[in-house]
């Protein structure tokens, strides 16, 4: 797998830290950080990131908002969307406005690489190339 370009977008610094540090030491580059969805949507139009990893609630505008947003603007986005236990009806909700996945926190290195793989690896995702 190629380097991915992601944009890790959460309102704890400590949880972007972390997913930040799982995705470069896998070898990719995270080119943007926001801490809560409208600055995501913003930073989405300005870097065009190969991967989004969103939290669901944040100040501003949540994580199921920006995630409409961002597929406003770009249906091809791929987003992999962060929750914490409990958050089941949030997490539906965002994977039929168009997330790709869900990880549920506590965050699991083996969890969000095997996510970012899978997104990556899909055949229908070599097929919208």
């Amino acid at each position: 797998m190629s380097t991915i370009k992601a944009m890790v977008v959460d309102d704890a610094a400590f949880m972007r830290l972390m997913i930040r540090n799982i995705l470069e030491a896998s070898g990719h580059q995270v080119i943007a950080e926001a801490s809560n969805g409208k600055q995501a949507v913003e930073l989405y139009k300005q870097h065009r990131p190969d991967l989004v990893t969103m939290d669901i609630t944040m100040p501003e505008m949540d994580g199921i908002q920006a995630v409409k947003r961002i597929k406003q603007f770009d249906s091809s986005a791929k987003i992999i969307m962060c929750s914490a236990l409990g958050q089941r009806e949030f997490v539906l909700d965002a994977i039929f406005h168009g997330a790709s996945d869900f990880i549920v926190k506590p965050i699991n290195k083996d969890r969000v690489l095997e996510a970012v793989r899978n997104l990556f690896a899909s055949p229908l995702n070599q097929l919208a190339k």
